[in-house]
């Protein structure tokens, strides 16, 4: 009877998550039972069925049969009913500018996220998240994007060029509280050396594109860049960004697959992660197809005001592209993808969802589906999402399956994903660090992140740029 009453009454809690704040900022001692459990760590990935996991403080307990852990004392249990308990997912590469779009995320599934352009209010809100004020996914951060100026930039880069300069911005960074850092595509070589000694001296991770040097007229089919690709080969990233940056950069932008082949073994062979973010070239070219009308789908009331008032130069010219050039070289992106997973380069999943016209949340799933078109397998994928994130970041010891000791991090869907992913469209239960949202109250979130607040974002952004030096001119008229 106990256990009934504290049954409903987490029921009653799940459907009363504030949009503001969680009813309550510790976790509550959890029992999933009757839940289907799979290690994608295994040879051959099987669902365990009538399995059960306890929760406390926020990390996994215990898991076992359902029979060997009873239901004692004051926790709240939930009724698997039969379904498929996975690791939370994790997406490496979001643009996060309002805190409303974090419902989002945790909507499909998603317990981690890294924002990859960082402004000082993240930092504030991952404390926030972390403390349980703030519903949402765990949250990481790199600061701002660090570019020299050249054909890429944008103008909440933070610009360097010498090694002195560069050296100087990661150490603001580094004073602000930012951890990570994320390069970009025209540095050069002297800033990319400053970056590199700097993060090394601080403890700092790198992640992003891969810098080419100063671009010059014929770069790249008639003369290579400035910086071989290679060089980052050895440079402890966490990750290398966008299949179609690597193709650009490492294959000198020639669709050539014998020479992909032979780039995959060298990735693979260094231990370099690759975040393939198909989904953000996949959205390119359906603008291109749709003459723009893709831009007006359903869930992109969640892409932030700002950032549509932004991107309307993209917009026009991605709706004005050419179809056939872009879709032959989306199936070779596809293609280098299922080369970079046969050859065991680490993939890991990450969307850009937040800018132009990537949804935050959803585009995890379509990116996970696009692995499916790419060729990879229902266990590669899934493990793509979760485990393989984990060990990217170092944390595979804490994060990234369901086992004990391990953070409370868990999606329950209602089908296999392992036979449709696209249930991860509607998960029926997710757990962030033993928090448990329901139906109801990720329906709530996800209602929120449709409302993004224009106001905040722009105070967020003004004192980004503001924080790093940068022109705030960028906002006027907006």
């Amino acid at each position: 009877m106990i256990v009934k009453m504290l049954t409903l009454c987490v029921a009653l809690l799940l459907g009363l998550v504030s949009n503001q704040a969680f009813a309550a900022t510790e976790p509550p001692d959890l029992l999933l039972r009757n839940v289907k459990l799979i290690d994608l760590d295994a040879t051959d990935a099987q669902w365990r069925d009538g399995m059960a996991v306890l929760v406390r403080d926020g990390r996994i307990a215990v898991v076992g049969p359902v029979d060997d852990i009873p239901e004692t004392g004051s926790v709240t249990v939930v009724d698997g009913k039969g379904r498929y308990l996975l690791p939370g997912l994790v997406d490496l590469h979001v643009h996060l500018w309002d805190q409303a779009a974090l419902g989002a995320y945790l909507a499909h599934g998603i317990t981690t996220i890294r924002n990859a352009s960082g402004m000082p209010f993240h930092l504030d809100l991952a404390k926030r998240i972390q403390a349980g004020d703030v519903p949402g996914p765990r949250l990481l951060t790199t600061g701002p994007i660090l570019n020299s100026h050249g054909p890429n930039e944008q103008p909440n880069h933070q610009f360097v060029t010498t090694e002195a300069e560069a050296r100087a911005a990661v150490r603001w960074q580094y004073d602000a509280g930012f951890r990570h850092l994320k390069t970009y595509s025209n540095l050069t070589h002297e800033a990319w050396i400053g970056i590199q000694a700097e993060a090394a001296a601080l403890g700092m991770t790198l992640m992003g594109h891969t810098p080419e040097g100063v671009r010059e007229i014929g770069m790249p089919r008639e003369k290579p860049f400035k910086i071989p690709f290679d060089t980052f080969l050895d440079a402890s990233f966490i990750s290398i960004e966008h299949v179609e940056s690597i193709v650009w950069h490492a294959l000198r932008n020639r669709h050539d697959a014998n020479a992909a082949m032979k780039l995959a073994k060298r990735i693979a062979a260094s231990g370099t992660p690759v975040d393939p973010t198909l989904v953000a070239f996949r959205n390119l070219l359906h603008v291109a197809e749709t003459e723009g009308e893709y831009l007006h789908r359903p869930g992109t009331e969640m892409m932030n005001p700002l950032i549509v008032a932004l991107e309307t130069p993209n917009y026009e010219r991605w709706t004005n592209e050419a179809v056939e050039p872009n879709a032959k070289a989306f199936d070779f992106y596809k293609q280098v993808t299922r080369m970079f997973a046969d050859a065991g380069v680490l993939l890991v999943a990450g969307t850009d969802a937040g800018i132009f016209t990537n949804i935050p949340g959803v585009s995890l799933i379509d990116e996970l589906e696009l692995y499916a078109e790419a060729g990879l397998s229902p266990a590669q994928i899934l493990r793509i999402a979760t485990l393989n994130s984990a060990i990217a970041l170092g944390e595979d010891t804490d994060r990234g399956s369901i086992a004990e000791g391990k953070v409370g991090d868990m999606v329950l869907t209602a089908a296999d994903p392992m036979a449709d992913i696209s249930t991860l469209r509607h998960p029926v239960l997710v757990v962030a660090e033993g928090r448990p949202y329901d139906r109801a109250a990720l329906d709530a979130l996800l209602a929120e992140a449709a409302r993004p607040d224009l106001e905040r974002t722009m105070a967020n952004a003004l004192a980004g740029l503001q924080a790093q030096g940068s022109d705030v001119s960028i906002l006027n008229g907006l």
